[in-house]
């Protein structure tokens, strides 16, 4: 099977320049990982399905616009970031992560590429001014820490809000907030891996 099969099961009109970006990703990573330990050695073995079409289930729930800047807030090395500025070359993507070395690959992975919708920023999210159409972040913290850290960058306009990937139960978690949308990632991809993952959306106003 290629590599980049699970990718094009769920997202067939992706483009041939798009597909070999995809296709690269996973030697990018193994290298780097040989030097920089992001990813865990068994989750290597199933990168594609548990970091690129992972991140891309946001891609299921909205697509993003031409000109639209979006920041991944604790990105590691680069996910959600990496895999949706693949898939949406016309939108900008901030991707902050407040560890030097995490960026570095972020940096090398979108030059390789070619990716120049994407900026690596070492920061905590909080101390960034920019203002954003939307806020997306992978397992990084708690719902509570990641309003507090970027609800303020976030434009007050419709469309706009943070979107968050995670694991488990959230009920105590999601507790308290109003507007929240809980969506199951299984009804995006029918792998066994996605049963207990959930995509959050929250308004920004």
């Amino acid at each position: 099977m290629d590599k980049v099969d699970i990718i094009t099961k769920y997202f067939p009109e992706i483009t041939t320049v798009q597909k070999g970006r995809f296709a690269r990703l996973g030697d990018l990573y193994a290298d780097w990982n040989a030097k920089i330990n992001v990813i865990s050695r068994k989750d290597m073995e199933h990168f594609y399905e548990r970091h690129v079409l992972h991140s891309l289930a946001i891609a299921r729930f909205i697509t993003f616009k031409e000109g639209q800047l979006v920041m991944d807030v604790g990105t590691g090395g680069g996910f959600p970031g990496i895999p949706l500025a693949i898939l949406f070359p016309g939108t900008s993507f901030l991707l902050v992560d407040s560890i030097g070395k995490k960026i570095k690959i972020v940096e090398n992975v979108a030059l390789e590429l070619g990716l120049n919708n994407v900026k690596a920023i070492n920061s905590r999210a909080e101390l960034l001014p920019d203002k954003v159409d939307f806020v997306i972040s992978r397992a990084t913290a708690s719902l509570t820490d990641l309003v507090k850290w970027t609800m303020q960058s976030i434009k007050k306009q419709q469309n706009s809000g943070l979107i968050a990937l995670k694991g488990g139960d959230l009920k105590e978690e999601l507790k308290g907030f109003r507007k929240i949308k809980n969506i199951p990632v299984s009804g995006y991809f029918e792998e066994q891996f996605f049963e207990t993952k959930s995509l959050i959306f929250l308004p920004s106003f």
